[in-house]
C-alpha cells in the first residue's frame, strides 16, 4: 500500500483519484485542505510549509509520494517538500524558472524569442511605475506570482494604469509575501532577485485568436503531451474563461508546433519529472503562435474532460509521475466524444437571493448524466466578497458536461443554467 500525501486536498478531487484504475493500492492522506492553503489575507505560506514538514516527519509510515493539482502555493511549495524527502519532482529551480511570471519571461527569450511577446518589469510602489515600462499602450499588467489572471488588468492609456496600479498595490501582498518567503530556498540570478513578489510585469497584447492548452508531462528528460484542450474566453477585453473544451480543434499541425515549442523550452531549463500544461494563442489570421504561460501541474479544471472522453482522470499522470513511474494514459476511451467545463460568470456587483438546494442540484444531475454542478455562491452574499477572481468578472458557479457534439454541450448548458434558476439583485 503506497502512502500518497495530497496538499491541500479537497473532496471532489479525492473522489476522481479514489475512482482511477489501481488505486485500491494508494492510501491517500490529507496534507492541508484547500481552505487552509487559501486561508488568510496574505496565504499562510509559512505555515503550511513548516506545517508539512511537521506531519510529514511525524508520520509512522512510508512517504511514497507527495502530490497537488491547485496553483501557488502548492505547484511552488511541491518540490521543496519533495526535495527534502528525496522523491521524484522537478527542481524547484526549473519549477521557479515557471512560476515567476519575469524569470520565465526571460528564460523563454533565450531559446523561443519568436513566440513571447515584448515583456519589461515594473515596481507598483515606485514614485514614477510608467518610466520603467518600455512597452507603448495597450498592454496587460500582472503581478510576478499570482493565480486565475488575479489583478491582471489590461492597459490601454495612463488613467486605466493608474487604476491598475491602484488595485495591485492594495492587494498584490496576498501573493507578494508567501512567494517571497519561497523565493528564499533558490539561488536567483542576479537579473531575478531585484523582482520579487512585489512587482509586476508588462507585456504586449497576445489575446487575438485562438487559446489552446497542452496538457503533458516530462519523464526522464523526454516532453510528452497527451492532450489539447481549447479554452473559450468571453467579457470586456476577452479576459474571462467561459470553457475549456476537450479535445481542442485547433488543427493538428498547430498542436504539433506548439508540442516542439514546449520540448525547447523544458528541456531548456532542465524540468523533468514532473507534469505541466502551458498555454498558447494561435493567431489563426497569419498562423503565428505565441506562448502565454506555462504552470508546473496538472489542470484539475480539465481533470473531469479527461476522465469524460478519455477514460480516466489525468490524477493518473500526476499519480504516475509521483512515484516515479512513467505514465500510462487511455485514448477515446471515455463516455463522450467531447467534454466541457464552463464557467458562469456575471460582470457587475449582486446580491445572491437564491440558490437551488441539493435535492434539486441532485435532480438537475439526474436529468443530465456525467454533469457535475458546483456552485460558488450563498444565499445573502455579495458576489465581491468571492476570493481571487480575476479583473472584470466573477465566477458563480462551475459545470462540467460531456456530450456527442459541440451544439449539444452548449445546449446543455443553457439547459441547466435555466433549470438551476438562481437569483440575484
Amino acid at each position: 500500500m503506497k502512502n500518497i500525501f495530497v496538499l491541500g486536498a479537497d473532496a471532489f478531487n479525492l473522489a476522481q483519484m479514489r475512482e482511477l484504475p489501481g488505486a485500491q493500492d494508494y492510501r491517500f492522506h490529507e496534507l492541508f485542505t484547500h481552505a487552509d492553503v487559501k486561508a488568510g489575507p496574505a496565504i499562510p505560506v509559512q505555515k503550511l510549509h513548516d506545517g508539512a514538514l511537521e506531519q510529514l516527519h511525524a508520520f509512522e509510515g512510508s512517504i511514497d509520494a507527495i502530490v497537488g493539482y491547485w496553483d501557488f502555493p502548492v505547484s511552488t511549495l511541491l518540490p521543496l517538500l519533495c526535495r527534502t524527502f528525496g522523491l521524484p519532482s522537478p527542481s524547484f529551480e526549473a519549477t521557479l524558472k515557471c512560476e515567476h511570471k519575469f524569470w520565465s519571461r526571460l528564460e523563454q527569450q533565450q531559446v523561443i524569442p519568436d513566440f513571447i511577446p515584448p515583456f519589461c518589469a515594473v515596481d507598483p510602489f515606485a514614485d514614477n511605475p510608467r518610466s520603467q515600462i518600455t512597452l507603448d499602450y495597450p498592454f496587460w499588467i500582472k503581478p510576478v506570482k499570482a493565480a486565475s489572471s488575479h489583478l491582471a488588468f489590461r492597459v490601454d492609456g495612463d488613467s486605466s494604469l493608474e487604476h491598475a496600479l491602484k488595485r495591485i498595490r492594495a492587494s498584490i501582498y496576498r501573493f507578494a509575501e508567501p512567494f517571497n518567503y519561497l523565493l528564499d530556498f533558490a539561488e536567483l540570478p542576479a537579473s531575478v532577485a531585484s523582482v520579487d513578489g512585489h512587482h509586476c510585469i508588462a507585456e504586449g497584447v497576445i489575446s487575438r485568436g485562438r487559446q489552446c492548452t497542452l496538457e503533458g508531462y516530462v519523464y526522464q528528460g523526454e516532453v510528452q503531451v497527451y492532450g489539447a484542450v481549447d479554452s473559450i474566453r468571453q467579457g470586456r477585453h476577452r479576459s474571462s474563461f467561459a470553457r475549456y473544451q476537450y479535445p481542442s480543434r485547433i488543427p493538428r499541425r498547430v498542436q504539433q508546433r506548439m508540442h516542439a515549442i514546449t520540448d525547447r523550452f523544458l528541456t531548456h531549463i532542465g524540468f523533468d519529472n514532473g507534469p505541466f500544461n502551458i498555454e498558447f494563442y494561435w493567431d489563426n489570421q497569419c498562423d503565428r503562435l505565441w506562448l502565454l504561460e506555462i504552470n508546473t501541474r496538472i489542470s484539475k479544471s480539465h481533470c473531469p474532460l479527461f476522465r469524460a472522453v478519455d477514460g480516466a482522470s489525468h490524477h493518473k499522470v500526476m499519480l504516475d509521475l509521483s512515484l516515479g513511474q512513467r505514465p500510462a494514459f487511455p485514448h477515446r476511451q471515455g463516455t463522450w466524444p467531447c467534454a466541457a467545463k464552463f464557467m458562469w460568470r456575471l460582470y457587475e456587483d449582486a446580491m445572491v437571493k437564491r440558490i437551488p438546494s441539493a435535492a434539486e442540484i441532485e435532480a438537475i444531475r439526474t436529468r443530465f448524466p456525467g454533469t457535475e454542478i458546483q456552485l460558488h455562491i450563498q444565499p445573502g452574499m455579495r458576489l465581491s466578497e468571492l476570493r481571487d477572481q480575476d479583473s472584470y468578472s466573477y465566477e458563480i458557479a462551475v459545470i462540467f458536461a460531456g456530450g456527442q457534439s459541440q451544439t449539444e454541450l452548449l445546449e446543455k448548458y443553457r439547459a441547466i443554467q435555466r433549470a438551476l434558476r438562481l437569483e440575484f439583485e
